[in-house]
C-alpha cells in the first residue's frame, strides 16, 4: 500500500508538471478511454476501409472535430473545404477456398490457407490464380543492393517460378555487417521482398515466417494476410505485386528444403554472406487455385484544420491511422472482430484530445491539420496517397507527428519513437521531453523495421521531417521490468488479433501526460519561423534539399 501511495503521489506529480510546463492545457484521460472505448467496440466492426464500420469512424472523427472547433481540412468541393479526402483503393478478395498442393517425388501434400501459408488475395489483377506444378527456387534475403556490392539473384530468371525468401536483413541473426547490423533497413521489410519479386517477374513470392526476425508469430501473419486486401490504384499493377504473396511456416519451410535435397538452416547461414547464390528446391512444386474478386472502392482519410493567423500556408501535422482489420479469420473463442483498440484506437484518441486542446487554445503562426488516415494496415496506403496527392504542400509543411499504437496504462519515465533516424524534430522533442521528466530511449528493436511500419514513413521518404511517437517502457509503476512485460504481453496476445479490445483497467495516464509535450513541440513549430530538416547524412536529406526554394 505505501508503495502504490508513493507511485501515485509521483504520477500526480509528473502530470502536475506537464500541465504547468504546457501553460495549463489538461489532457483528459477518462475522454481518451471513451473515444478508445467507442472506436473499437463491435459495433464498429474493427473500422475496415469501405464497410459499415468505416462509415462509423468517419462521422465519429467528423463530429468530434466540429465539437472541438476545428474547420474541415479535407478535399476542395466547389471552393471550400470538406472533411475528407477520397483515397481510391483497389480492393481484392479471396472468394471460395484456397487450394494448395506440394508435389515432389514421394506425391502430393495439401496445404491449409491460414495454418501452413498465408496467402493474400492476388493484387496484379488476376481474377483466378491457377498455376500447377510451379517450381521453387530460393534467393536468400531476395535482396539487390549495388550501393552495398550486393546481390542475391546473380542473373537468376524468375518468370514462371517462385521465389522463396528469408525475412529481414542478412545482418539480423549475426549483428553486424554490411547491413547496418540489427537494425532493419528497408531491403528486410516483407513490402520490399515482395515489390522486388515483381519487378523481376516472378511467378510468386513465399516469405519464410520466423517469429524473431519478422517481430511478430505466425497469428499475426495469418490475421493480415488472409482477409481484404487494398492497394493504391496503380496503372501497371503487376510492376508491383506477382501474382501470388504469401508467407510460409518456418517449419514447413525446412521440410520441403528437405525433400529438395536441401538444408534449410545451412543455406540461410550462406545467403547472410556475398557469395550465396540462388538455389532450385529440386523436384518441389506447388499448384494454387483460388478465385479473386478485384474492385476499386473510395475510402476517405478525414483532415481538420486550424489556419494560422501570420503564415497559413505553413503547415504542421498531427497524424494517427482510424483504420484497422475490421472482420477476418476468427480466432479459438470464435471472435471474428479484430477491434483494434491499442492499434490504433489509441493513436485517434490522442489525435482527438490534441485537437481538442488546440481547438480551445488562441490560433498559432503557422496552420496546424489533424489528418486521421486510412488503409494503414493494408500498407501505408492513405498516408501514401496524401503523400503524393497533398492537401497542403509537402514543401512547406513543416514537419509530421504520427502516433500509432500507444500504451494505455501508466507513466514511463521515458519514450521513443520508431527507427534511428536523425533529424532536428527529434532533437527539439529530445530537448523538449525534459521538462516533462521524459528522457528518449533509441528504438529497443531497430531490427523489426519500425521505421517503415507507420504512417510518417510516406512522409519522411518525400523529404518532410516526420517522426512516429512511441510511448516508453520504463513505467513509473513497475520500472522496465513491468514496461517489457506488457509490451511482450500485448505482440504475443492481443496485436493483429480479435483479443485487442478495450479494457476499464486502462488508466491512460502516460498518454495524458506525454500529450502535453507533444503539444509543446507541435504549438512551437507552429509559432516558430523555423525549418527542421533531416541530418547531412540521412537518406531523406536530398529530398528535403530540392525543395528549399518553395520556404524562402
Amino acid at each position: 500500500m505505501e508503495r502504490r501511495l508513493k507511485n501515485t503521489m509521483l504520477v500526480m506529480s509528473l502530470v502536475a508538471a506537464a500541465s504547468a510546463h504546457a501553460a495549463g492545457p489538461e489532457f483528459d484521460a477518462k475522454r481518451m478511454s471513451q473515444d478508445v472505448k467507442t472506436l473499437s467496440s463491435d459495433a464498429y466492426e474493427g473500422r475496415g476501409p469501405n464497410t459499415a464500420g468505416e462509415t462509423k469512424t468517419v462521422a465519429y472523427l467528423i463530429e468530434q472535430f466540429k465539437a472541438a472547433g476545428l474547420q474541415p481540412g479535407g478535399d476542395l468541393v466547389k471552393g471550400k473545404r470538406v472533411w475528407t479526402q477520397d483515397v481510391p483503393l483497389g480492393r481484392f478478395e479471396i472468394k471460395g477456398p484456397v487450394k494448395l498442393t506440394i508435389n515432389d517425388a514421394k506425391g502430393a501434400q495439401e496445404i491449409r490457407q491460414g495454418d501452413d501459408m498465408a496467402v493474400r488475395a492476388a493484387m496484379d489483377g488476376s481474377r483466378q490464380v491457377d498455376f500447377k506444378n510451379a517450381p521453387l527456387v530460393f534467393v536468400g534475403y531476395g535482396v539487390t543492393a549495388p550501393e552495398r556490392k550486393w546481390d542475391d539473384f546473380k542473373g537468376q530468371d524468375l518468370k514462371g517460378k517462385l521465389a522463396v525468401v528469408l525475412i529481414n536483413d542478412p545482418d539480423f541473426e549475426t549483428g553486424a555487417g554490411d547491413f547496418g547490423g540489427k537494425a532493419m533497413t528497408y531491403y528486410g521489410r516483407w513490402t520490399y521482398k515482395y515489390e522486388e519479386m515483381a519487378k523481376r517477374g516472378a511467378l510468386g513470392t513465399i516469405i519464410v515466417h520466423e517469429t524473431a526476425p519478422a517481430s511478430y508469430g505466425w497469428n499475426t501473419v495469418k490475421n493480415s494476410n488472409t482477409n481484404v486486401m487494398y492497394d493504391i490504384v496503380r496503372k501497371q499493377p503487376k510492376l508491383a505485386h506477382a501474382t501470388m504473396e504469401s508467407w510460409i511456416q518456418r517449419d514447413l519451410a525446412a521440410d520441403l528444403f528437405k525433400r529438395g535435397g536441401q538444408d534449410f538452416e545451412a543455406l540461410k547461414k550462406l545467403a547472410q554472406t556475398r557469395e550465396f547464390k540462388p538455389v532450385e528446391l529440386k523436384g518441389v512444386t506447388l499448384s494454387a487455385h483460388y478465385a479473386v474478386d478485384a474492385q476499386v472502392i473510395t475510402s476517405k482519410n478525414v483532415a481538420a484544420r486550424i489556419a494560422g493567423t501570420k503564415a497559413p500556408n505553413q503547415t504542421v501535422i498531427y497524424s494517427g491511422h482510424w483504420d484497422h482489420l475490421g472482420i477476418g479469420l476468427p480466432d479459438a473463442k470464435g471472435d471474428k472482430i479484430y477491434n483494434g483498440a491499442v492499434d490504433n484506437g489509441t493513436g485517434i484518441a490522442a489525435l482527438l484530445e490534441l485537437a481538442r486542446v488546440y481547438g480551445k487554445a488562441p490560433a498559432p503562426a503557422r496552420s496546424v491539420v489533424f489528418l486521421a488516415v486510412t488503409a494503414e494496415e493494408k500498407g501505408l496506403l492513405g498516408s501514401e496517397y496524401y503523400s503524393a496527392n497533398p492537401l497542403y504542400p509537402l514543401a512547406t509543411t513543416v514537419g509530421v507527428i504520427n502516433m500509432d499504437a500507444l500504451s494505455p496504462e501508466g507513466v514511463a519515465r521515458n519514450f521513443t519513437i520508431s527507427g534511428s533516424a536523425k533529424l532536428d524534430l527529434l532533437d527539439q522533442l529530445v530537448a523538449k521531453a525534459k521538462q516533462w521528466n521524459l528522457v528518449y530511449a533509441p528504438d529497443p528493436k531497430p531490427e523489426a523495421g519500425h521505421f517503415f511500419r507507420s504512417d510518417h514513413f510516406p512522409f519522411a521518404k518525400r523529404g518532410v521531417p516526420a517522426i512516429s511517437y512511441g510511448s516508453g517502457d520504463d513505467l513509473v509503476d513497475g520500472g522496465l521490468e513491468a514496461g517489457h512485460k506488457a509490451e511482450e504481453a500485448y505482440v504475443t496476445n492481443n496485436y493483429h488479433q480479435p483479443s485487442d479490445e478495450w479494457s476499464a483497467k486502462w488508466s491512460f495516464a502516460g498518454m495524458s501526460h506525454d500529450l502535453g509535450m507533444l503539444y509543446s513541440l507541435g504549438r512551437d513549430l507552429a509559432e516558430s519561423k523555423d525549418w527542421p530538416n533531416w541530418s547531412k547524412d540521412a537518406e531523406f536529406r536530398a529530398a528535403r534539399d530540392a525543395t528549399a526554394a518553395q520556404r524562402q
